[in-house]
């Protein structure tokens, strides 16, 4: 995969940012880079605390929302939660049916099985509440796209709630788009055209709790009581991979500092299960720890078996679900690998290597596992990818895309082609009829719009920082820009020219590589004269690099990409940067 990388060129005051924020003009630069540009925004990136929230009621339908399930809570009519089987489904329904049971709500809650079921509610979980007496139905995490199911549960006579996150299915008509809303009471979802909302882009967990909050001011609950389920919402904020700023980024950076203290004992069991030291656990730990164990049950088994974990009090039973978890991750993990082996193997091996949109069918390939090897293969090629496995009766798909690529507006136009659909503009999932595949692959390419261009992988480097720069002091005013995530990356640093002194490996497979740099850096003496030094600087990289492995052998100077960090082993510090991309100097 070709890489160009960009360096870049936003202008602020960076010296009286770093003064007022008492931070280096480097962190400044970072921050502005976040397209962080008035005071007020700053202040909100730095110091956003729970008054920086904004209010639910600003959400479209909220009032209306709202008013029906206390409604139904004061005349005790039966409430049935239904979710979604992913970790932004799992805690929307944790926060809802928690939520609503303080306050006295006959409720429960199901989870679509994602093999027998699909995504999002059905009328057979329509009819299955019905038939059991339950009056209201609240969706979370899906319903957006459930017209007809919802249609339905009208005609049974039930009140339907749907709180979502999804884009709006629309027809286009002459150029126009037209939102097709399903039917229901009251559809809170900020992704609605008419819908106000000042910060769109948050999960179906948060749209869950700002539906809590809502009803917790109308009964006059405290103030601060919302913000028993904030670890929760900001797990789920990581997990669903939505951007990183404006409210998510507060929500997440507020959430990550209560699991430290959360007196959940499913999550404090999955946390020690894994060896986590609470008090350090950041973003990556959610996205890469904690979220894959939740995400197995509803992979793997039913979703369930997390919400159980979550909901538990007892610690013995607690302890025991978590394990089942860590041990469906650990099988997810295996199927995944064979997966995205097949994969490539069939992608070099066809013409599909040529497309600019990869349409991969793997047979025998577990459904619940498609956008994880989806987005492996995204990563690899940085082109959009969709991957179908065999389901009940059709196949079933996941697509993840790359920026350049609307993938739910572009599935949107093949809309006549697939059963059912759903997603954003950068993941979806969908079904189809074997038949129709050929013609999906054939459409989503002749009008994918997309061009070479498009296709190469922009790097974009934050700040060229010299080596020489580095300190114990930047590194830990970089902790400022935390937590990190999709539209808040972890920012990237650059220096050229390095010579290469040593280069080993090591790992229990030799699978990683440790390197000492050395340059020739100018400095200035205390009466200001420069003279020249030799700075060196030991770097890891979590990987086997060829060009890195050919500029040692070649003995060429290189330019890299980096990240700064302090390696604390045995008691001793030491500056040391952890590489991500690398290039042959051309001098």
């Amino acid at each position: 995969m070709v890489e160009e990388w960009r360096v870049y060129g936003k202008s602020a005051d960076f010296k009286a940012i770093g003064e007022k924020y008492k931070i280096d003009q480097v962190v400044a630069r970072v921050i502005r880079n976040r397209d962080i540009v008035t005071p007020q925004q700053y202040e909100e990136y730095i110091n956003g605390d729970l008054s920086s929230l904004h209010s639910p009621w600003l959400l479209k339908d909220m009032d209306r929302a709202a008013q029906l399930v206390k409604s139904a809570i004061d005349n005790n009519e039966t409430i049935r939660i239904v979710g979604d089987y992913d970790i932004d489904g799992i805690n929307s329904i944790y926060i809802l049916y928690s939520g609503l049971k303080r306050l006295g709500a006959d409720v429960d809650y199901v989870v679509p099985h994602r093999v027998t079921d699909g995504y999002g509610i059905n009328e057979r979980l329509i009819d299955e509440a019905y038939d059991e007496g339950r009056q209201v139905i609240i969706t979370c995490d899906n319903g957006i796209a459930a017209y007809s199911q919802i249609e339905h549960a009208k005609a049974l006579g039930m009140t339907v709630v749907v709180t979502d996150h999804h884009g709006v299915p629309f027809e286009e008509k002459a150029g126009e788009k037209t939102e097709i809303l399903p039917p229901a009471d009251a559809v809170v979802d900020p992704a609605r055209a008419d819908c106000t909302y000042p910060w769109k882009k948050i999960c179906g967990a948060v749209v869950g709790m700002k539906l809590v909050q809502a009803l917790y001011e109308l009964y006059k609950r405290p103030e601060n009581e919302i913000y028993d389920f904030l670890e929760f919402a900001a797990i789920a904020t990581v997990g669903d991979v939505v951007d990183l700023q404006g409210e998510n980024r507060t929500i997440v950076r507020l959430g990550l500092k209560k699991i430290k203290n959360s007196d959940n004992r499913g999550l404090n069991a999955l946390i020690d299960l894994n060896k986590l030291d609470r008090a350090r656990i950041t973003s990556y730990h959610v996205g890469f720890v904690i979220g894959p164990c939740l995400n197995a049950s509803g992979r793997l088994e039913s979703a369930m078996l997390a919400i159980r974990m979550l909901l538990a009090t007892d610690k013995g039973e607690a302890e025991h679900l978590a394990g089942e978890l860590a041990a469906l991750n650990e099988e997810r993990k295996e199927l995944t690998r064979q997966g995205v082996e097949k994969a490539f193997d069939m992608i070099e091996n066809s013409s599909l290597k040529d497309d600019k949109v990869l349409v991969v069918y793997l047979p025998g390939c577990h459904e619940s596992i498609v956008g994880i090897i989806a987005g492996k293969i995204r990563e690899h090629y940085n082109k959009p990818v969709i991957v179908f496995a065999d389901g009940e009766g059709c196949l079933k798909g996941s697509g993840r895309s790359i920026e350049a690529y609307n993938m739910f507006e572009k599935l949107s136009q093949c809309k006549a082609l697939l059963a059912k659909f759903g997603g954003h503009p950068m993941a979806a999932g969908m079904s189809i009829e074997p038949d129709k595949l050929d013609e999906l692959r054939r459409k989503l390419n002749e009008y994918c719009g997309l061009t070479e261009e498009d296709l190469i992988l922009k790097v974009w480097i934050d700040v060229p920082m010299p080596l020489e720069y580095i300190s114990e002091k930047v590194i830990d005013d970089l902790s400022v820009l935390e937590p990190f995530g999709k539209g808040n990356e972890k920012p990237v640093f650059a220096d050229t020219g390095l010579q290469i002194k040593n280069l080993s490996h090591m790992g229990k497979e030799r699978q990683f590589t440790k390197v000492i740099f050395s340059k020739q850096a100018q400095f200035v003496d205390g009466i200001g004269n420069p003279f020249v030094s030799e700075v060196t600087m030991e770097a890891v990289m979590f990987s086997i690099n060829e060009v890195l492995e050919n500029a040692y052998a070649a003995g060429n100077k290189v330019n890299v990409l980096y990240y700064p960090s302090v390696n604390e082993f045995n008691g001793n510090r030491k500056l040391q940067i952890v590489l991500s991309s690398v290039k042959v100097c051309r001098e």
